[in-house]
């Protein structure tokens, strides 16, 4: 873990043209497949590294198509802040968890969908 809550601060900037924002983007990317095996081996992760990366690529691929400057930009912000938070060990294992549904804990079927199906489930 580091000892200074600020190593993994990035200072806040806007992208001059869609050169910057993709080297930066590039960037972002780079940082949380190398920090892969760091963050399973902190949260306890049980899923193999080929799996957390896998995700990390989704979650960038789900705003690929982003064709506002500004918008990258506040994308890149908060992947800075979401990047810090889990670096310093400020989230806990259920926080990364809940980016692999279909992994954890039987996904979004964990509850009932009605009282019937759980009383014959037995389940309370």
């Amino acid at each position: 873990m580091p000892s200074t809550p600020t190593q993994f601060a990035r200072k806040t900037g806007q992208s001059t043209n869609w050169n910057d924002a993709k080297r930066r983007v590039l960037r972002a990317y780079r940082e949380w497949i190398r920090a892969a095996p760091e963050i399973q081996t902190m949260y306890s992760v049980p899923l193999p590294i080929a799996v957390i990366r896998t995700r990390m690529r989704q979650e960038f691929e789900r705003h690929r198509f982003v064709n506002k400057l500004p918008v990258v930009d506040v994308l890149l912000m908060q992947n800075n802040a979401e990047y810090q938070e889990t670096m310093n060990f400020w989230k806990q294992t259920t926080h990364i968890m809940s980016y692999f549904k279909e992994e954890n804990f039987r996904g979004d079927e964990r509850l009932p969908k009605n009282f019937m199906q759980g009383f014959l489930e037995g389940r309370n």
